[in-house]
């Protein structure tokens, strides 16, 4: 028996469903949904309001939301006269979020993020990390379940006008950067950063926005970041509310866009109408070119990368998640044997093998490569920290 209470007050802002289960003497099996409509001051009364349903299927519920989602966080509580929402952690999404009809009573609600100008959600949740699709060239990505919390990413790669101005700040405050970054115009990334520069302006760009940094050179966390290269020992602190860089699963999680067992962000097929690449179609058949370097990126001369934002944006609404300019994270890189921390060994929120050595992951892929290098979403590589070239970028991401 399936009973649904719908009510609504103006302005509704905030949906929860609250899914309860009932064993009755005689069949154990019933069960009782109720919809509510709760109002929020997280939600701006502009935006268009998502509709949610429940349904239920065998011994599950299953939650249905409809467009928009971008940007909400499934959230459940056990009392609605409690203030402890929580991100729900035992819902599996796919199309929609399937919840156990054995778990305990609670009420689940869309809760809207307000993510910061420029930036976008990704939302919580578990997904597949790694070579699901058995590319047999990627040996390095064992797939394996990784559960992600919440964190909001940069929508574009930093471009060398935000570089420029946010290193302005810095250097007024005293920071000490190895690179002063290039790029080919002000709306195309920043180029020629090592890894060091960028966590070090991920700290000047969380103090100019009034932000916690992220990054110290203590292990008390009492030294923000501001200079030295190689040989520092570097210390985040995951709790502030910051900017850094992605973490290796952080950044594979965002690359898919909610797809999984694909080989780029959008499919499983690559052309240069949705990347900046390098296309070689005699080389790959997934690979449909055409052939040479992406005719966008040719204007205007060398580098050859082209304006952020050129290209279609993937399912969680981010550019050039494949190609334009690779992307440094904060992972170090580490193959098979994997170590301690590794995000191929599964977990949650995983932040790189437990090393010594200098080289840190890569992803995205760049002008100058092709469809086979990084652009697709499991390709991994690696550079030196303190070293860097006129391919190489970097996005920020933030917590909750």
């Amino acid at each position: 028996m399936n009973d649904i209470l719908i009510a609504g007050q103006s302005n509704p802002v905030v949906i929860s469903v609250a899914i309860t289960t009932m064993k009755s003497i005689l069949k154990l099996r019933y069960f009782f949904s109720v919809i509510t409509l709760l109002a929020s001051v997280y939600h701006p009364r502009s935006m268009a309001q998502p509709t949610i349903g429940v349904a239920t299927a065998g011994n599950q519920s299953v939650l249905y939301f409809a467009p928009p989602q971008l940007n909400y966080i499934l959230q459940s509580t056990t009392n609605l006269g409690s203030s402890n929402w929580v991100t729900a952690g035992d819902a599996v999404f796919v199309t929609a979020a399937t919840i156990s009809n054995t778990s305990p009573a609670k009420f689940f609600r869309l809760f809207y993020t307000n993510p910061p100008a420029g930036m976008v959600l990704i939302p919580p949740g578990s997904f597949t990390i790694g070579n699901s699709i058995a590319d047999s060239d990627i040996t390095d990505a064992a797939p394996t379940n990784v559960y992600i919390s919440a964190y909001y990413m940069d929508i574009n790669l930093v471009t060398l006008s935000q570089w420029q101005s946010v290193y302005t700040y810095a250097t007024d405050l005293g920071y000490v950067f190895t690179n002063a970054g290039v790029g080919k115009a002000p709306d195309h990334p920043v180029l020629a950063v090592n890894w060091f520069d960028c966590v070090k302006w991920c700290n000047a760009r969380s103090q100019q926005a009034a932000l916690a940094p992220v990054y110290y050179t203590d292990a008390g966390l009492t030294q923000v970041y501001t200079n030295g290269d190689s040989g520092a020992s570097i210390y985040a602190n995951w709790a502030a509310n910051g900017f850094r860089l992605p973490t290796e699963a952080e950044w594979e999680k965002a690359a898919r866009g909610g797809l999984s067992g694909r080989r780029f962000p959008w499919g499983n097929l690559i052309s240069e109408s949705q990347a900046n690449y390098v296309g070689m179609t005699n080389l790959y058949s997934y690979d449909l070119g055409p052939n040479g370097t992406n005719a966008i990126g040719l204007i205007g001369g060398y580098p050859y990368t082209s304006p952020v934002g050129s290209f279609d944006v993937n399912g969680y609404g981010l550019y050039d998640m494949a190609g334009n300019a690779f992307a440094w994270c904060w992972d170090r890189y580490g193959g098979p044997p994997y170590q301690t921390g590794s995000p191929y060994l599964g977990g949650t929120d995983p932040r790189g093998p437990d090393s010594t050595n200098t080289r840190r992951v890569l992803r995205s892929g760049s002008w100058d490569f092709g469809a086979a290098r990084l652009a697709r979403s499991a390709y991994r590589n690696f550079f030196n920290q303190a070293n860097t070239t006129n391919n190489i970028g970097f996005r920020c991401v933030r917590g909750l």
